[in-house]
């Protein structure tokens, strides 16, 4: 079984620094089985405890992380933690102010993204699924990082696409209360529902910062079922993993 584990990752293509590592988990390359086949981890999904803890022990070895991830139990809210205390916090975006920590966010159609300065001395991954947009998240995330927001780059990794995130009028509502522009992230679908881009909310999320070095944003979780878990295409499911640290020097 143990010769059987070979994690499939996506490598974010985006101009970071040399000392940025930053990694996103496919579903293939570990020990799970149907439904959460195979490369699950997250623990509180139904996995079997063994499963979870051998694909990321794995995962540990594959990506040869200079210590174990800074889970988070998520909630979907705005709360920032620093990675530097370890796994266990309540959070929705941990942050690393230098070497060592390994932030990560587990995610089946929320939005993962990874946050990292010009200069490669912070970084942070952010667990944006459209509650935590609606409560900021980004920009509370840009205000701990404490770097002006023209200094940073953003990659937007594999989250639920356009066509498939479909949303009620309370959805809608929620964003344009607070930003008439958040109007463009919306298109009319069947009478009383909308399609949401998740992408297109964190872009004005994030330009709003100051952000413009925006990467990714092409994939979609729903459509892509051989290489993503997607929570709205099949209910219990595994997660996949975004992972960012700063390497020593």
């Amino acid at each position: 079984m143990e010769n059987t584990v070979h994690p499939l990752t996506i490598i974010p293509h985006w101009p970071a620094p040399a000392n940025v590592r930053a990694y996103t988990t496919t579903r293939s390359g570990g020990v799970s089985l149907p439904p959460y086949h195979s490369f699950n981890l997250a623990e509180h999904v139904g996995d079997t405890p063994e499963a979870v803890k051998k694909n990321r022990f794995h995962l540990y070895q594959f990506l040869s992380l200079p210590c174990e991830p800074s889970w988070l139990k998520q909630v979907h809210g705005a709360r920032i933690v620093s990675a530097n205390y370890g796994p266990g916090q309540q959070g929705d975006a941990s942050i690393a102010y230098g070497p060592g920590p390994v932030c990560a966010i587990l995610t089946a159609d929320c939005l993962p993204l990874l946050l990292c300065d010009q200069k490669g001395t912070r970084v942070a991954a952010v667990h944006a699924g459209w509650r935590g947009l609606a409560a900021d998240i980004i920009g509370a995330t840009i205000n701990a990082l404490d770097i002006p927001g023209e200094h940073l780059l953003a990659w937007l990794g594999p989250a639920i696409g356009p066509q498939a995130f479909e949303v009620g009028p309370e959805v809608k509502q929620t964003f344009l209360d607070q930003n008439d522009d958040h109007a463009l992230a919306f298109n009319a679908n069947r009478p009383g529902h909308w399609l949401a881009d998740i992408y297109q909310l964190a872009r004005l999320s994030l330009t709003k910062r100051g952000v413009r070095s925006i990467y990714g944003g092409q994939y979609c979780t729903v459509a892509d079922p051989d290489r993503f878990y997607s929570y709205r295409r099949e209910g219990i499911t595994g997660r996949m993993a975004t992972l960012i640290w700063l390497a020593a020097a």
